[in-house]
């Protein structure tokens, strides 16, 4: 019997209630497929933060590292605490700690769930969003110049942007805030080579790659050459390039043509989110960050909905499915794709659906019927 360990971070809002459901199908699918989880509550979110001051250390983060296969994510945010705060203190700070640079996004629509797009139907909608992770404009290299900051760092920008516009920067406002973004060879070699071993694995034929290299050619005109060169590896697979501008176009008119796309940090976290919408909206969007030879962290990506806290209303097939991601990952290719054939059986069915999905039933009833389906 294979057996594994999973940390678990239920977080904030309904964090706590929507990863109960994820557990308990994972629960009800290891017993029917001979495998075994042991789970591990971590504390960490708003109200640790709140009472404590503590995010997340990186004694607990090693702990994880060391003993651990996996992390099960709930959802982080409170409206309570400043925004970025619990973020930027637990979930980035995991990210870069088990240096997770795939973010993972199926955009599948499944049978039985109202397309938004017009005659869209499941074979027009499924599609894998691999999105960079550690780099681009998320790597915190940045600031405000006259809140308490040095003289000499204002000059260094000046100095960019007067032989960058030959304007002086000063007479634009009292005030400047910059950012940098930083794309490395090496951080577009792995996450382009991953989708390409992607688009290999599923049988895909096209690799697309999005950037916005016409305005920031410096950035994008890298990450455009590694794309090329990774490609000459795989002689199957043709590869193609979209403007993050057009991609979000195509993918609303066009989205059949896609297969595997692989993006840069910043334009994937925009472009995944209107494929949520795609597929049926946040209440069916799972994702993973993903280490392929360390520890990876699965979660919904919608957010923490702090005013349904404790009410038993949230729907949590974003949860269950982002464990069923999970539990591919680890290895337990099966278990993962009837979890998903189960989310797509209740759809289909309408019997047991949470209110967002025209339903009358709550979060843990899901979870039931999700769980009953499995023995089917």
């Amino acid at each position: 019997m294979n057996k594994y360990k999973i940390a678990v971070i239920e977080g904030d809002g309904i964090g706590p209630e929507i990863i109960t459901e994820g557990i308990k199908v994972i629960d009800k699918i290891s017993k029917l497929n001979d495998f075994e989880i042991e789970w591990v509550k971590y504390p960490h979110g708003s109200d640790r933060y709140l009472a404590t001051g503590e995010l997340i250390t990186d004694e607990t983060l090693h702990e994880i590292k060391t003993n651990f296969d996996a992390i099960y994510l709930g959802a982080l945010g409170d409206p309570r605490v400043k925004p970025g705060i619990i973020e930027n203190g637990i979930l980035l700070k995991a990210r870069f700690y088990f240096d997770q640079f795939v973010n993972l996004r199926p955009i599948k629509l499944l049978e039985g769930v109202d397309c938004p797009l017009k005659d869209k139907k499941p074979e027009d909608i499924n599609f894998t969003v691999i999105r960079e992770n550690t780099e681009d404009f998320y790597v915190g290299i940045g600031n405000r110049t006259n809140i308490g900051k040095t003289r000499q760092e204002l000059e260094v920008v000046r100095s960019l942007y007067s032989a960058k516009f030959g304007l002086d920067i000063e007479t634009q406002g009292s005030e400047i805030a910059y950012q940098i973004g930083v794309v490395s060879q090496k951080g577009s070699e792995r996450v382009i080579r991953y989708a390409f071993e992607n688009a290999k694995k599923q049988g895909h034929t096209l690799v697309t790659a999005v950037d916005k290299a016409n305005v920031l050619s410096d950035v994008y005109g890298l990450w455009r050459e590694v794309v090329e060169k990774v490609s000459k590896e795989y002689p199957s697979i043709d590869h193609e390039f979209n403007y993050v501008d057009a991609i979000t176009m195509w993918f609303v008119k066009q989205p059949e043509h896609y297969q595997t796309v692989v993006t840069p940090n910043m334009f994937g976290d925009i472009i995944t989110d209107l494929g949520a919408m795609i597929q049926g909206g946040l209440g069916l969007a799972p994702g993973g960050n993903i280490n392929p030879n360390g520890i990876s962290m699965f979660e919904p990506i919608h957010g923490s909905a702090p005013k349904y806290k404790g009410l038993n209303v949230a729907n949590p097939l974003a949860t269950i499915w982002a464990g069923a991601l999970m539990l591919d990952e680890i290895g337990e290719t099966k278990s993962s794709d009837a979890i998903v054939k189960a989310i797509e059986k209740l759809i289909v069915e309408k019997k047991v659906l949470t209110k967002d999905m025209g339903g009358t039933n709550t979060t843990s009833q899901m979870g039931d019927e999700i769980a009953r389906l499995l023995e089917e």
